[in-house]
């Protein structure tokens, strides 16, 4: 089991929503430091002030950054290291779900986290001169099949699921020391679900708001308190590329996914 007590973490999108419910609960069990990544300035100082009433100063930072943008989120990463000395643990959240702007959408769920990746990989692996780590990847239970309602959203989070497990093999792990897991939220009752109940051009098209209202009422939301616990058993307990689903307030469970029949032995 990874232990939390003592670590630093770096999280995207931490000012709100599963970021800032992730970020609360690591420091919860044990975690010394953590940094707020945000492009929401007022935001992410609003994070800091609430978590710093709550766990008392010097353990909190927020950086400015927008994550589609290397050289910010490299910044980040330095400044991070400047003021904890090392980052153990990274979670990419930072994402949308608005299909009608679906090339920022592509940009931001996936180039960020490849970003994100490399750099966590660059700043943490052993082969580097780091310590190792973890790299959380936010995705979504979308990417277990078709989505009809948001379909660009879906594939980048296929997208994410599928890199995190490729570089999350043994090949990679091995030259250096950093663990990758994926967690994929079911509903989970943050500001993105609710602006697409009360948007109507969040869509790739104009139809899929009635077809959205319609199967939003077999949603269960889970609250972020449930998935931010479930992330840390993710990353307590997640062995390198596995995948977890954290859904309906319950415990987090790891997916299997089959090899295809030629690479079975």
């Amino acid at each position: 089991m990874y232990d939390l007590n003592g670590k630093s973490i770096l999280v995207t999108g931490g000012a709100s929503g599963i970021g800032f419910g992730c970020v609360r609960e690591i420091l919860r069990v044990g975690a010394r430091a953590a940094t707020i990544l945000d492009i929401d300035e007022k935001g992410g100082k609003t994070a800091v002030e609430i978590l710093t009433r709550e766990f008392g100063p010097n353990r909190l930072i927020f950086i400015k950054a927008d994550v589609t943008k290397r050289d910010e989120f490299e910044d980040a990463f330095k400044k991070s290291l400047e003021t904890w000395k090392s980052i153990d643990i990274l979670i990419n959240n930072a994402a949308i779900c608005n299909d009608s702007q679906w090339d920022h959408e592509i940009i931001l769920n996936t180039h960020s986290v490849v970003q994100g990746t490399l750099l966590g990989l660059q700043y943490m692996g052993k082969d580097k001169g780091g310590k190792g780590g973890v790299i959380v990847n936010v995705s979504s239970i979308a990417c277990f099949g078709g989505e009809a309602v948001m379909p660009v959203y879906t594939g980048t989070k296929h997208f994410v699921t599928g890199f995190s497990r490729s570089l999350g093999t043994s090949y990679h792990y091995n030259r250096t020391g950093v663990r990758i897991v994926v967690v994929c939220p079911g509903c989970t009752d943050t500001p993105l679900i609710s602006q697409l109940h009360q948007s109507d051009t969040t869509f790739l098209f104009p139809q899929l708001k009635q077809l959205y209202e319609k199967v939003a009422k077999s949603f269960i939301k889970q609250s972020v308190v449930k998935l931010a616990e479930g992330v840390v058993t993710c990353i307590r307990n997640g062995e390198n590329g596995s995948v977890w689903v954290s859904e309906n307030d319950e415990p987090a469970y790891e997916i299997e996914i089959p090899e295809r029949k030629s690479l079975q032995k």
